[in-house]
């Protein structure tokens, strides 16, 4: 009956929907977000900068399940001590574990890194974490769950909804193979090519090709492609469209369609907008790397929905807790 209470206890040591918020803020949209604002457009992040915030925050997360472990099996002796050293490290391995699965399979960033160092370096930071933990968790209350639950979790909702597309597009960008061919085949629009021309493309071979926006033009173009024995066909839109793609500070390219021809010959492709002087180009499909090829081109509104879970997840656990609370404080 003990050991079950106590492997009840390790359960509960997994952090709460704001420590799940916390981490996966830490780990995948701020490494992001931040290396976008202070590199140039052109430098691709590096696997390793990004797991190194992964690193720096196994310590905190070790310490957290260390002491809400102690927390709940209140004993005080040495062998509780190192119960809860063991719990914060098996808690922090299982989170650096998926941490380390998403930067290589799903996010698989650029450059090189020593995943066998990068492990026991990991678990190392864990058990000086969890050993913290411990003394904090002696002297831990338990919080009665309060209306700021609902206010919290709705900001982190909002946050998570709108920081999961910048994530998807930044993860595509920084996962994408180089070198990349942008205007190869021609381009379309008022000003790109010579007048008559605009738009005429000698495509090689049958397959998939790109379309790229060129600088600040818009996103979501109408685009339509035409040629020899295919009727006029809407190209299909990417749902996320990666940018900062190009070979030099003239302009920078975002893949915002791609269409598929039979065979070689010459097509057509006519792309409209609100902007006169929107400019597309037609190239090679970007290569990139990991399960982020495919979820940019899911639906908006699903990986928005994805990104606000944790926030729900703590506006539920608000309900639950304060439901529970009533339920106990009523009369019988």
């Amino acid at each position: 009956m003990r050991g079950r209470a106590a492997w009840r206890a390790v359960g509960q040591a997994f952090p709460g929907p704001v420590g799940l918020a916390t981490w996966i803020a830490v780990t995948v949209p701020a490494p992001l977000v931040i290396y976008e604002a202070t590199h140039r457009w052109e430098e691709d992040q590096d696997v390793a900068t990004a797991l190194w915030w992964t690193l720096a925050a196994v310590p905190a997360l070790a310490a957290s399940a260390a002491a809400r472990w102690t927390g709940r099996a209140g004993q005080h002796a040495v062998r509780p001590l190192l119960a809860a050293t063991a719990t914060g490290t098996l808690v922090s391995a299982v989170f650096l574990a998926g941490s380390m699965a998403f930067y290589r399979w799903v996010i698989p960033l650029s450059g090189a890194m020593d995943w066998p160092r990068l492990w026991w370096i990991g678990l190392l930071l864990a058990v000086a974490g969890a050993a913290i933990g411990y003394p904090i968790g002696r002297r831990r209350r338990t919080r009665q769950a309060g209306r700021w639950g609902y206010l919290g979790g709705a900001l982190v909702a909002v946050a998570g909804a709108l920081l999961a597309p910048v994530t998807v597009r930044l993860g595509a960008e920084d996962s994408t193979s180089r070198p990349h061919d942008e205007g190869r085949y021609g381009e379309t629009g008022l000003y790109a090519a010579p007048p008559g021309r605009s738009g005429i493309l000698e495509l090689p071979a049958a397959g998939r090709y790109a379309i790229l926006a060129a600088g600040f033009s818009p996103k979501d173009p109408a685009c339509r492609v035409s040629g020899p024995g295919r009727a006029a066909r809407r190209a299909e839109l990417v749902s996320i469209p990666p940018s900062d793609y190009g070979n030099g500070d003239y302009a920078t390219y975002a893949w915002v369609a791609s269409f598929t021809v039979p065979g070689p010959g010459t097509y057509v492709v006519t792309c409209h907008t609100g902007d006169g002087q929107a400019r597309y180009t037609v190239g090679t499909i970007p290569r990139i790397r990991g399960a982020v090829a495919a979820v940019i081109h899911w639906p908006a509104a699903v990986i928005r929905l994805l990104g606000s879970i944790p926030g729900l997840l703590i506006i539920a656990t608000t309900y639950r807790r304060r439901a529970r609370r009533v339920a106990a404080a009523a009369p019988e």
